[in-house]
């Protein structure tokens, strides 16, 4: 369970830096997510989930 919280801790503060160090780039890039129809918005989640998937068994694979 702590190395759960460690996992959720160190993407809330990736997810978290752009926004810090870039907020108004980060409120362009938020208004041209809204403007993509809901189809692909859905691939681009799916194609993330998938990369972070691979990342995720390639790392845990080489202990």
């Amino acid at each position: 369970m702590k190395f759960f919280f460690c996992v959720i801790g160190m993407v809330m503060i990736v997810e978290g830096l752009p926004y810090f160090a870039f907020p108004s780039k980060m409120k362009e890039m938020i208004q041209m997510i809204i403007s993509l129809d809901d189809a692909n918005l859905r691939k681009f989640g799916f194609v993330l989930m998938l990369a972070g998937l691979c990342i995720i068994y390639f790392v845990m694979k080489g202990q």
